[in-house]
């Protein structure tokens, strides 16, 4: 998908709406062959059907929403977008059975309902709490941080080469940097567990994981419970979270390990009513542009953090 109103504004799974009406149109024709075949077309009407029915129960179904061409046998089908359940050095699955999911991939879990940052899309998790960093001087949004009961997760989308994950390399230059640090197993692979000092000289641990995807790496950073108790509540909660992303690396060059550009949270509904006011405008011919996500890279250095909290009710909606 090239960067354009999809990338920020557009609805997100726009693939399973279009099944579905396409579907529908098929079960349409498909009776009125009916009234001139008899039994034949009676039985062709049913099968269309039936496959507009699949594809209506694809689109609302929160565990499996991929559409009926997807699916695969009943045990790919309930594990699909869910985490592994034991640690591993490699995660040979990622875009098969589990994310963070790209943007292009068709067993993407819909995200329609999604929060829009840009280089991802977050999912709705009740009781979290997200604080957006930015470049202080320029207001760039630069990451972000979901905090949940005792843990938080630091997420960042880093451009990668084509060819080649970021992850090892990355990994390997922690460790080289941490001499505290060390390697493990973990749920998305090898994770890094590294020891940090806040304010106050109190020390605390992290666990840092990376996923690499196509030409972007998705980095989270756990603290909290969720990196010292993997089988604690908050652990879990935040693994699902992290693995359900879904990465838009758009198509502007990017330098391997430069940050995705992001953009301002956009909710659901900001969404829905650009798009309205986008197809209003092209009809009325005003020439109305909803703006894109600022393009180009950002450096690591050049960051610094303004918390601000994002609360919903229903949704992500309320800045402040």
């Amino acid at each position: 998908m090239k960067r354009g109103t999809m990338g920020l504004f557009g609805f997100g799974k726009k693939k399973h709406r279009d099944d579905d009406n396409e579907a529908e149109t098929k079960a349409k024709e498909a009776a009125v062959e009916d009234d001139k075949t008899g039994e034949t077309g009676e039985n062709e009407a049913k099968d269309v059907e039936n496959d507009a029915v699949n594809a209506s129960d694809d689109k609302n179904s929160e565990a499996e929403s991929s559409t009926e061409s997807d699916a695969g046998s009943d045990e790919d089908v309930e594990n699909r977008h869910k985490v592994p359940d034991e640690p591993s050095e490699a995660y040979p699955d990622r875009g098969e059975l589990y994310g963070p999911w790209d943007i292009e991939e068709q067993k993407a879990p819909n995200y329609d309902e999604y929060l829009d940052m840009g280089a991802y899309y977050l999912p709705f998790m009740p009781d979290t709490k997200l604080r957006v960093k930015a470049n202080r001087a320029s207001g760039q949004v630069v990451g972000c941080t979901v905090s949940y009961k005792d843990s938080s997760l630091e997420i960042e989308a880093l451009a990668a080469p084509k060819t080649l994950g970021l992850w090892d390399g990355v990994s390997e230059d922690l460790l080289a940097a941490n001499p505290k640090a060390n390697e493990q197993p973990g749920i998305f692979g090898t994770e890094i567990k590294l020891p940090v000092t806040v304010n106050g000289g109190k020390r605390l641990i992290t666990r840092i994981v990376g996923v690499d995807g196509p030409r972007w790496m998705l980095r989270g950073i756990f603290s909290g419970r969720a990196a010292t108790h993997p089988e604690s509540p908050e652990t879990k909660a935040l693994n699902q979270y992290f693995s359900d992303i879904v990465v838009d690396r758009g198509e502007e060059p990017l330098a391997p390990r430069d940050l995705v550009p992001m953009h301002p949270p956009v909710s659901p509904e900001q969404r829905r009513k650009a798009d309205e006011a986008a197809a209003k405008a092209d009809k009325d011919g005003d020439g109305h542009k909803i703006p894109k996500r600022i393009k180009g890279p950002f450096v690591a250095d050049q960051q610094t953090e303004v918390q601000t909290t994002i609360s919903r009710g229903p949704m992500f909606s309320e800045l402040r």
